[in-house]
């Protein structure tokens, strides 16, 4: 029986799903570490984390029976997907489903700080009756610049247009500009005419950094920021000081450098206690809507590859759209990508009198990927003559033979 661990409190969803396909599943709350990760994927084969599992390099090689990893969140950055690929791990992520959380909690944070909702909140609970509108704006009329236009900022920017405001972009990719939405040619013109600044560029190591004291001394002053991205995207300590000077009016902020593993840890960072700005433990995406999309849709594709083969939409490997198998048996061959692999797997199948009904390859990078559909069971010699060639990483062999990578 396959075996799949599913941390980080997946959504009940996945667990039914990979269960009614035959998969023992072992559900836990809490992220692992790389020696526990280790430890706890011996027999495994399919993994599911959240955002705070790290899959390195050395936890892969260390799981030669891990055969997919999902990815319950928008973000891969926390799986080395190189070395994924190189050992024949598929690699799933939900690049939609959450879309919609994040950017209502976008829209819900920047209109309670232009109208300082943090700080009347806490004066009455303080028990005193703050009423007053000194520093509470409208949001309408207000230029929102989103740093990142994808499927998150794309989706904010038609939410802030109906809201009246004025919405300008900036990205390093060509994108459609939706609505009245206007796109910026540098981060600096962005910074200088926007009232209101929110980062949603994706884990790219080259990322890192990307906001620090000199982007914050480049906004307007009384402007407001969001980071609901990347906690290694901007400096903390900048944000503090910006903040503190009140040349930022207010932030929020929904992720963090480092955070904690697992729910009711402490927690700490130099931005507590600052006024007007709002600290949300990286929940952009975690409304039960959203936890449920994400939970049915990556299931689904880890279901999938395993029972087809499929690997649309796959973050690391080469995509292909597959059906059931045309045949008895279909072997899924994945290799490195050089000229002549295709010609090689057909003639070794040839040589043991295998006929073909249908094959189909397809290449990312490095990294190619042979389906073949036979018309009857293969021979152990012919699957043996496959993986003595010079390109292989992985075969699996679906159905009637097991599942797991031979």
């Amino acid at each position: 029986m396959l075996k799949a661990l599913l941390l980080e409190n997946v959504h009940p969803l996945a667990i039914e799903i990979l269960a009614a396909n035959g998969i023992e599943v072992d559900s836990r709350s809490g992220a692992l570490d790389e020696a526990e990760l280790i430890e706890a994927l011996q027999g495994v084969q399919l993994l599911g984390i959240r955002s705070k599992t790290q899959v390195t390099d050395k936890v892969i090689e260390a799981s030669p029976e891990l055969v997919a990893i999902g990815a319950f969140c928008i973000g891969t950055n926390q799986i080395d997907l190189k070395s994924a690929a190189q050992h024949g791990v598929a690699v799933f992520n939900a690049p939609f489903s959450n879309t919609r959380s994040v950017v209502e909690l976008a829209i819900a944070e920047i209109i309670s700080l232009t109208r300082r909702l943090t700080e009347r909140d806490k004066a009455l609970h303080d028990g005193v009756w703050d009423k007053t509108a000194d520093g509470s704006y409208e949001v309408r009329g207000k230029t929102l610049g989103i740093i990142g236009y994808g499927n998150i900022g794309t989706q904010l920017s038609v939410l802030a247009e109906n809201l009246g405001m004025s919405v300008v972009f900036y990205d390093t990719a060509e994108k459609l500009a939706l609505g009245n939405a206007q796109r910026l040619h540098s981060l600096d013109e962005l910074l200088r005419v926007s009232d209101i600044v929110t980062i949603h560029v994706d884990g790219r190591p080259g990322n890192a950094g990307l906001f620090g004291e000199a982007e914050f001394a480049k906004m307007k002053k009384g402007s407001v920021f969001l980071n609901l991205s990347r906690g290694f995207v901007m400096d903390n300590t900048a944000l503090r000081n910006a903040i503190l000077t009140k040349h930022i009016a207010g932030a929020a902020v929904d992720v963090f450098p480092v955070e904690p593993k697992k729910r009711g840890d402490h927690f700490d960072s130099e931005l507590r206690g600052l006024p007007n700005v709002i600290l949300t433990p990286h929940i952009g995406g975690s409304t039960l809507e959203a936890q449920q999309s994400i939970g049915e849709f990556v299931a689904n594709k880890m279901k999938d590859y395993i029972r087809t083969g499929t690997t649309t939409l796959s973050v690391n490997l080469p995509n292909l759209a597959l059906e059931s198998t045309t045949g008895v048996t279909r072997i899924a061959f994945l290799h490195r990508n050089t000229p002549g692999v295709l010609a090689a797997v057909t003639n070794i199948l040839a040589e043991f009198g295998t006929n073909i009904e249908g094959q189909l390859l397809a290449t990312r990078g490095e990294i190619g990927y042979v389906v073949t559909d036979t018309d009857a069971s293969v021979e152990l010699e012919a699957l043996n003559a496959l993986k003595a060639l010079d390109q292989y990483i992985r075969i699996r062999v679906l159905p009637p033979v097991g599942l797991k990578a031979l």
